[in-house]
C-alpha cells in the first residue's frame, strides 16, 4: 500500500536544479531508507516532503492529497521529521522539549490538556527516556538526546516519521541504540519511517526499502537485495564493492571497497547509472 508519494518532483536553489523530475512511492508501515553520496539530494528531498522547502514543480501527495495545499497543523498530525542537526533552546527540560510535539493538538493559549501529559509520558516511555524528564536536555549524552528527539515526534501521535542522519555523531553503541529504536516502532506500531544513512551496511540491516540517489535521480529502488550490489553501488558511490552476507541477518552487506579507478572509469560509471536508472523507474 502507499499513501505518499511524488510525480515530476522538481526542487532546486534558485535555478540550480538538486532534484530532477523525481517519481517515487513510499511503501506504508515501512522502514524507507535513502542512500547516497554527499550533495546527491537526500536531506533536499526530506525537507521538500515535509514542506520545510518548497519544490519548483511536480506534486508530493499524500493520501491524494498534495501536501502543498494542506493546512499546517493538519499536516503535522500526519507526519513529523527529526532533522539532521536539531537545536533545543537552552535550559529546557526532557519533559519540555518532549512536549513541543503537542503543538498541533493545541487551542487558544496553548496549554497542555490531560490527554498531552499522557501521550508525553507515553512518548517518553516507549523511547526509553522516563527517568530524563524533569532532567536538563544540555546534560544528556548524544544517544540519550537522539532518543529524546524522537519522543518528540512520536508526541506529535504522527502515523509517518522523517528522520535525516539521525546517527550523525553517535557512537557506534548509540546509532544501533536509535536505529533498533525505529526498528520497534515499525514492528510494534506500524509507524511509517523515512530516513536518511550513510552506513550501507545499517541502512540494509534495518530498511524494508531503498532508494539510491545520485545527482537527484533515482539510480535504484528496492529491496536490500536488490539495491546493495556492486553495480548499483558503483553507479552511485563510484566504489569497487564486495557483497557479502551479514551472518546475523544474512542481508547483503559490503565486506569492502576500493574506489574506481583507470581510463574507463567514467564510462563505467555512466553505463551503471543509464542501466539502474531505467530499471529503477
Amino acid at each position: 500500500m502507499v499513501r505518499l508519494y511524488t510525480k515530476d518532483l522538481n526542487i532546486g536553489y534558485g535555478e540550480r536544479l538538486i532534484i530532477k523530475d523525481l517519481s517515487i512511492e513510499i511503501p506504508d508501515k515501512q522502514i524507507t531508507t535513502i542512500i547516497g553520496s554527499n550533495g546527491c539530494g537526500k536531506s533536499t528531498l526530506l525537507k521538500a516532503i515535509t514542506r520545510i522547502i518548497s519544490h519548483q514543480s511536480g506534486a508530493i501527495l499524500l493520501d491524494g492529497q498534495e501536501i502543498a495545499k494542506e493546512n499546517t497543523k493538519s499536516l503535522a498530525k500526519k507526519m513529523a521529521i527529526l532533522p539532521q542537526t536539531p537545536e533545543s533552546v537552552s535550559g529546557l527540560t526532557v519533559g519540555e522539549l518532549v512536549s513541543y510535539g503537542r503543538f498541533p493538538y493545541q487551542k487558544g493559549f496553548g496549554r497542555l490538556t490531560k490527554k498531552d501529559y499522557e501521550v508525553i509520558d507515553w512518548a517518553l516511555e516507549v523511547t526509553g527516556t522516563t527517568e530524563f524528564k524533569y532532567r536538563s536536555v544540555d546534560a544528556l549524552s548524544g544517544g540519550q538526546r537522539q532518543r529524546v528527539w524522537i519522543a518528540m515526534a512520536l508526541a506529535q501521535e504522527t502515523e509517518i516519521i522523517f528522520l535525516d542522519e539521525p546517527t550523525t555523531y553517535l557512537d557506534m553503541a548509540h546509532q544501533l541504540e536509535v536505529l533498533e529504536l525505529l526498528q520497534k516502532l515499525n514492528r510494534e506500531q506500524e509507524r511509517t519511517i523515512i530516513m536518511v544513512l550513510h552506513d550501507l551496511n545499517q541502512a540494509a540491516r534495518f530498511a524494508d526499502y531503498l532508494i539510491a540517489l545520485k545527482d537527484g535521480n533515482i539510480i535504484k529502488s528496492g529491496n536490500c537485495e536488490e539495491v546493495i550490489t556492486p553495480e548499483v553501488l558503483r553507479g552511485v558511490f563510484q566504489i569497487d564493492a564486495q557483497i557479502g552476507r551479514d551472518p546475523r541477518t544474512n542481508k547483503p552487506m559490503c565486506l569492502t571497497y576500493n574506489l574506481l579507478k583507470g581510463d574507463n572509469q567514467d564510462e563505467k560509471i555512466n553505463d551503471s547509472i543509464r542501466i539502474h536508472a531505467i530499471a529503477g523507474r
